[in-house]
C-alpha cells in the first residue's frame, strides 16, 4: 500500500506499493548537510536552500563540483565529506546526481536526496537510458568549444531556468560553470541508493531532464518522492520545498 505523507503542503509518495529486493536501513538523524551542484551551474545555485537548512541548525557545505570528469567531481565531494564530523545527508541537482551515486556510498552518508538529478545504476549508460524519453528543449542550446559546453543565453533562460525570475536567472547564467562534454557519458562504479536511504524531488516543468524519466528514477531506488511544479532549478524557485525533503532525509 502507498504512504503518502504531508510535507508542508508537498504531496509526498513513498513507493512502497513495489517491494524492495533489499530492505534499506532506516535512516539516522543528521547533522550535516553536502550539497552537490550540477551540469552548467556552480555551488551558487544551492544559495536560497542554505539558509534554511541552516536556520533549521544543520551544517551546510555546498561542493565547489568541477565538472571537468567524473572522477574529478566524485573526489572533489569525497574530500568534503572527509571534513564532516557525523552522520550527513548528501544532496545532488540534475547531473550532480551521477556525483552522489558513487561517492554516497562514504559510511558517513546516511541518506541521498536526488532534485531533479541523474541517479544512474553502476555502470548504466544513462546517455541510452535518457533517449528512452523525450529530450527536453534545452539540449537545442548546448554549445561546445574546446571540449567544454555552456548553454546558450536563450536556452539557459528559457528551458534550464524556466520560472526562476528573469534577474535571477540572467544572473545564473553568467556564472554558469563550462561542463566537460564528456562527464555526461561517465559511468558509476556504484550505486549508493541501494543501500541508503533515498530521496527525491521531480520538477513536474522540468525542461531538462524529462519529468517522466525523473520519475522512473525515483520509483525504482524506492525513493521518497515529492512532485514540486517547478522547472529544472527547483532549488532556486521553490528553496522551501527542496529544504523541507532534505529536513525530511536528516530526520528533522
Amino acid at each position: 500500500m502507498a504512504i503518502t505523507l504531508s510535507l508542508s503542503g508537498v504531496a509526498v509518495t513513498d513507493a512502497a506499493d513495489n517491494p524492495k529486493p533489499t530492505p534499506k536501513p532506516v535512516h539516522t538523524v543528521a547533522r550535516n548537510v553536502v550539497l552537490v551542484h550540477g551540469a552548467w551551474a556552480d555551488g551558487s545555485s544551492w544559495a536560497e536552500v542554505i539558509p534554511l537548512l541552516q536556520a533549521a541548525g544543520l551544517k551546510v557545505t555546498a561542493v565547489q563540483n568541477p565538472l571537468t570528469s567524473l572522477a574529478d567531481s566524485v573526489a572533489e565531494t569525497r574530500r568534503a565529506l572527509a571534513l564532516q564530523d557525523g552522520p550527513t545527508v548528501l544532496v545532488a541537482h540534475s547531473w550532480g546526481g551521477t556525483v552522489i551515486s558513487e561517492a554516497g556510498t562514504d559510511p558517513k552518508v546516511t541518506a541521498l536526496v536526488y532534485v531533479a538529478a541523474r541517479a544512474p545504476d553502476a555502470g548504466e549508460d544513462f546517455v541510452a537510458l535518457s533517449a528512452e524519453f523525450p529530450a527536453g528543449p534545452v539540449r537545442a542550446g548546448i554549445q561546445v568549444n574546446d571540449g567544454f559546453t555552456r548553454l546558450s543565453e536563450d536556452s539557459f533562460l528559457k528551458y534550464f531556468a524556466n520560472g526562476v525570475a528573469p534577474r535571477q536567472a540572467k544572473v545564473l547564467y553568467a556564472v554558469q560553470e563550462p561542463t566537460a562534454a564528456t562527464i555526461f557519458g561517465g559511468r558509476t562504479t556504484e550505486a549508493a541508493w541501494h543501500s541508503k536511504p533515498s530521496f527525491y524531488a521531480v520538477s513536474k516543468q522540468d525542461k531538462t531532464i524529462n519529468p517522466d524519466l525523473e520519475r522512473f528514477l525515483a520509483k525504482r531506488m524506492h525513493a521518497t518522492t515529492v512532485e514540486i511544479d517547478a522547472g529544472h532549478l527547483s532549488l532556486v524557485s521553490h528553496p522551501k520545498e527542496v529544504a523541507d525533503l532534505i529536513l525530511a532525509a536528516a530526520g528533522r
